[in-house]
């Protein structure tokens, strides 16, 4: 029953202003289990183990804990990275850096960036509330973050690659909800999920595109230390 509900308020968040599933993928987040699961077209694709906030559940400012309710994926920031690769003001630095490095603590390999989509939530983009990668991998099973959702480089690197713009993010207090599993073999990309373009039918010179003009965010990112109103 709980998990019908879930589905209907995902169908509603879907039709709001703002919100844009580019596919059928969905994930679910568990604070209780400290798992991700990826789910497409109502069946489970993977379930990856992850850390929350160690400070607890919420969205307010200063108190760096993990926002629950839906959210949305809003950015996706690390295309072709390496595995290990430090960003830095959501920057690759250069440096690459291998799991459990001894006195590190940076985000790395992908960032998945999270817009709220409730008022429970409303702050998590303005936070950097983050799906990342973190070289922390002997923490990861148990609270372990400064409010993002951090996983395992590889974990990361998969789950960005299946997840398109606009995906729908629930964290939940609860344990995952059980699914079916979907048949071995079905696969799910961000790049699937992406309209195709339609085939020039024409041979007329095409007008120049405007230059669009992406809006800044002012940064509130520090590297390997906790910032207030900011998850890591």
């Amino acid at each position: 029953m709980m998990f019908r509900l879930s589905l209907l308020l995902i169908a509603l968040v879907a039709l709001s202003p703002g919100a844009r599933a580019d596919g059928p993928s969905r994930v679910i987040i568990s604070v209780r289990d400290q798992k991700l699961m990826l789910m497409g077209n109502g069946e489970k694709l993977a379930s990856y183990p992850v850390s929350t906030s160690k400070f607890g559940v919420g969205d307010n400012w200063g108190r760096m804990t993990t926002p629950l309710g839906f959210l949305q994926v809003a950015e996706k920031i690390g295309d072709h990275a390496p595995v290990g690769a430090v960003f830095r003001n959501r920057r690759f630095t250069g440096e690459i850096i291998k799991p459990n490095a001894p006195g590190r603590d940076p985000v790395i390999t992908r960032i998945i960036w999270l817009r709220g989509l409730q008022a429970s939530n409303a702050h998590a983009f303005s936070r950097c509330i983050y799906i990342h990668g973190t070289p922390e991998e002997k923490n990861i099973g148990r609270p372990a973050s400064y409010g993002c959702i951090r996983m395992k480089s590889r974990d990361v690197a998969d789950l960005y690659a299946r997840i398109p713009i606009g995906a729908i993010v629930e964290i939940v207090p609860d344990k995952l909800p059980k699914v079916p599993k979907a048949p071995s073999g079905a696969v799910f990309t961000a790049e699937a999920a992406k309209p195709k373009p339609e085939p020039d039918k024409t041979d007329e010179p095409k007008a120049p595109e405007k230059t669009s003009t992406k809006t800044v965010h002012k940064n509130t990112e520090t590297d390997e230390q906790p910032h207030l109103g900011r998850g890591a």
